[in-house]
């Protein structure tokens, strides 16, 4: 695989994270697709991390999850989102991209 595929597997990969763990408590999305979407994301961040680094590509899969399953909850579930959530999913979308940017080809 070529690095230039590798990061679209690691952002497509996080996406589905967003599938899945979303899966895990909204009975909306059946549960074909949440096992469809874990094992799927699964295999696009292992054959991403054999061509990037893996701590980079895990921080930044993880780090979609994380603000993705939050913004859904925020959507389906008004009570648990509450503002002061907004600046620290906002930094942490700074680190993500300050993550792929300094994984350079020196960082293997």
């Amino acid at each position: 695989m070529k690095k230039k595929l590798a990061w679209p597997f690691v952002i497509i990969g996080g996406a589905l994270e967003i599938v899945w763990a979303s899966g895990f408590k909204y009975e909306a999305i059946p549960p074909i697709v949440v096992l469809v979407a874990l094992l799927v994301s699964f295999d696009l961040f292992v054959r991403a991390c054999k061509v990037i680094p893996v701590g980079t590509a895990y921080a930044v899969f993880v780090g979609m999850g994380t603000i993705g399953t939050t913004i859904v909850e925020g959507l389906f579930s008004a009570q648990s989102f509450n503002l002061v959530k907004v600046p620290i999913i906002l930094f942490l979308l700074l680190c993500l991209v300050g993550l792929k940017l300094t994984s350079g080809e020196g960082a293997h």
